[in-house]
């Protein structure tokens, strides 16, 4: 496996809670970025205490941010989608994000996705050190650079080291590949079909490591 420089989840040293419910708790008073100030709520990570896969994306989204869960919008949906024709039991998997609130720029009524930076992202990587610390997963799966920088820094290129296992400081894998909402965006090109069957490909090396 390579293993690019430290990322800011395996730079910090997260919270002492001692589960996954109680780190949830303390989450929700978190002021740690500025995000908290625009944001309806946050949505912290979901799955089995004893999860073997951990997902990882960039923030919640709109309806994420509304309903307080990690990956109920239609990104959510289509991964599920995806794990079911790869062969990975959904059951074993917990999903969050970098970033634990939604960023957004508002236009009219409607609340447009804006990428979190890095300040945002290193911020948070109190929360994801905490969760990796309390699940010790087997594996870890990198949606998309959000998640890619998170997890392994700034070495890591999604273009480049898509479908490959990386090393993380700690010696987790990391599975790097593309974030669902990728697919989502491409939907009504000459290619989508084919970018579906290359995520739903990387998505089986999860089956074949476990």
């Amino acid at each position: 496996m390579l293993t690019p420089r430290d990322g800011p989840a395996f730079e910090n040293n997260g919270s002492d809670a001692r589960s996954i419910g109680n780190a949830a708790e303390e989450a929700e008073g978190c002021t740690r970025c500025d995000l908290y100030k625009n944001a309806t709520q946050v949505v912290f990570g979901e799955g089995p205490a004893k999860a073997q896969v951990v997902f990882v994306g960039e923030q919640p989204g709109d309806k994420e941010d509304l309903a307080g869960k990690p990956f109920i919008g239609p990104a959510g949906k289509l991964l599920d989608h995806c794990l079911e024709e790869a062969g990975v039991d959904r059951d074993l998997c917990y999903v969050t994000n970098a970033v634990k609130h939604f960023k957004f720029a508002p236009r009219g009524k409607r609340r447009i996705h804006a990428k979190p930076n890095i300040g945002e992202i290193q911020a948070c990587a109190f929360w994801l050190a905490t969760e990796l610390r309390l699940l010790k997963p087997k594996l870890a799966v990198a949606l998309g650079a959000t998640a890619a920088y998170a997890l392994l820094g700034k070495q890591a290129k999604v273009t480049r080291d898509r479908g490959t296992f990386l090393s993380a400081p700690t010696g987790l894998p990391i599975l790097v590949t593309i974030h669902p909402s990728a697919l989502l965006r491409s939907m009504d090109q000459p290619d989508a079909e084919l970018n579906r069957a290359r995520f739903v490909e990387d998505l089986r090396k999860i089956r074949e490591y476990l």
